[in-house]
């Protein structure tokens, strides 16, 4: 028993060497992404809310206010360093390809949030703000950049965590809006 207690620090070494070779295997297979969290609101609808329009804090949004088109909805705030990187490739995809994109302004503060589309362009079509981050609490969301593609029902198709940019749209979000569009059309939607 003595002997045994001896190459124990081996067997622990060796178990946690074969679980890491596996999860490195997963990853290189592309069977695993650590990245990829599953949303709970996948092909469920978006969550209600009734909270205010950045731009105009008179105009109150809904949920209503986002169904009807294909979309991205983006969380983004003047805080995160990642969406600054972001913000450009989002200006590209609303102006260059017309992507219809919500955002959700999270945790933010109204005034820098203006000036920094005022600054930087405006890619979103609305502007939910959402200061005290209850909407994103709803969504899930973990931080920003967060973004959901809604089909044109409202439903939930996916969500990304991270910066979007031409590699990621081409791999994870180009292939779904194209899919999207054909169930939309072949369910007689324009």
């Amino acid at each position: 028993m003595q002997r045994f207690k001896l190459f124990l620090p081996l067997i622990a070494f060796v178990v946690v060497a074969l679980f890491f070779y596996i999860m490195v295997s997963r990853i290189g297979d592309g069977e695993y992404n650590p990245q990829d969290l599953p949303s709970a609101l996948v092909n469920k609808s978006f969550p209600a809310f009734n909270l205010a329009q950045l731009e105009d804090p008179s105009v109150q949004l809904q949920q209503r206010d986002l169904v009807g088109k294909i979309a991205l909805i983006n969380v983004w705030a003047t805080w995160c360093p990642s969406c600054h990187v972001e913000h450009g490739y989002l200006n590209y995809l609303a102006t260059e390809k017309g992507i219809t994109i919500y955002g959700v302004n999270y945790k933010d503060k109204a005034p820098a949030a203006l000036r920094w589309l005022q600054d930087k362009g405006n890619p979103y079509r609305l502007n939910i703000f959402d200061p005290m981050g209850r909407l994103g609490l709803d969504m899930g969301v973990t931080g920003a950049p967060e973004t959901y593609v809604i089909d044109h029902r409202g439903f939930v198709r996916m969500r990304f965590q991270g910066p979007i940019n031409e590699t990621v749209w081409q791999e994870k979000f180009q292939p779904l809006m194209e899919q999207l569009e054909s169930e939309q059309q072949a369910q007689g939607g324009v």
